[in-house]
């Protein structure tokens, strides 16, 4: 089987029979659609049989226990029966000939096809295109650093299509029980590979809803979703310590972490932030800032002096 669409669900009885339909109508023959309920509690259950009984053989069915986004993930990459995979969201769905737009991919062996995503409402009508870089195959160091700052979807598993054996073989899996699972785990595929693409196609949709805007408001959670950011943070200096990469790569990649972690600091309240800042202190992670032009200087400064400022003000 060449392809294994992995789509993780819990809780949307909503939208999961879009998401399946999206993928069992693509033109492509040799691939499955791998429905994984993670123990859902409303009638999800009752929508994917409806759409087992009108789609049969072309749907793979699993229901396990909660256990989170990632276990779910990593359950589908350690079952597929595919030489690729591809990541869809329960609430999103596919373009209709997305797998055939990429399938000439398959063909040339290449390990990791990247295409484009649009923001869309509940009613499918376009928000925004979430643009970026294109380009022909290249190796996956030139690839993450020409995506890093670039394109702001570089660590969502769901706009690309990756060879299996990434995971399998380098043993790299989503880290279960934390946010920000992607960016932990993304950039770091992306590195493994000898071979990437990045195609000027949109053939993802994410659906901006109500409940996808509000399920990220709990305070609490925001500032679990930090740590996590600093726990893969923490992940990336030693899985880079471990794995050959040339200098401009490695800076690029310590830098692309550090500024989404100072970026993240934002959404904790100002009270709040002391802990958090002294964290960054603690790994000197200010050095970490480009300065290849002013703006950049200015920021550093800038960042520099207001975490001084916490650090001597402290109680």
């Amino acid at each position: 089987m060449k392809l294994t669409v992995i789509i993780p669900v819990y809780n949307r009885e909503k939208t999961i029979q879009k998401a399946i339909v999206s993928v069992v109508e693509q033109l492509l023959d040799d691939m499955e659609c791998m429905v994984i309920n993670d123990g859902s509690t409303d009638h999800t259950e009752e929508v994917v049989q409806e759409c087992i009984a009108k789609y049969g053989k072309k749907l793979t069915y699993y229901k396990k226990d909660n256990e989170g986004i990632a276990a779910t993930r990593n359950f589908g990459i350690t079952h597929a029966n595919g030489e690729y995979i591809l990541f869809v969201d329960s609430d999103d769905y596919i373009e209709p000939n997305l797998l055939d737009n990429i399938k000439t991919y398959f063909a040339q062996g290449i390990e990791i096809i990247k295409y484009k995503a649009k923001h869309v409402d509940e009613k499918g009508r376009i928000i925004n295109n979430i643009t970026g870089p294109n380009f022909s195959k290249i190796d996956g160091q030139e690839a993450f650093n020409r995506l890093a700052f670039t394109d702001v979807l570089m660590d969502s598993p769901c706009v690309y299509i990756f060879k299996k054996d990434l995971f399998l073989k380098n043993k790299m899996f989503f880290k279960e029980g934390t946010y920000h699972e992607d960016f932990g785990l993304i950039p770091l595929i992306l590195l493994t590979a000898k071979s990437v693409v990045s195609i000027d196609y949109y053939g993802y949709f994410y659906v901006q809803s109500e409940a996808s805007i509000t399920r990220n408001q709990d305070y609490e959670k925001t500032k679990k979703r930090w740590e996590d950011t600093l726990f893969h943070y923490d992940n990336m200096l030693q899985w880079i310590s471990q794995n050959e990469l040339n200098t401009k790569t490695k800076e690029n990649v310590i830098t692309y972490y550090t500024n989404a972690i100072l970026l993240k600091l934002a959404f904790i309240k100002k009270e709040d932030r002391k802990p958090y800042i002294q964290k960054i202190k603690k790994r000197k992670m200010i050095q970490n800032i480009k300065t290849k032009n002013i703006k950049q200087f200015i920021k550093r400064i800038l960042l520099t002096l207001n975490i001084n400022w916490y650090l001597a003000n402290k109680k």
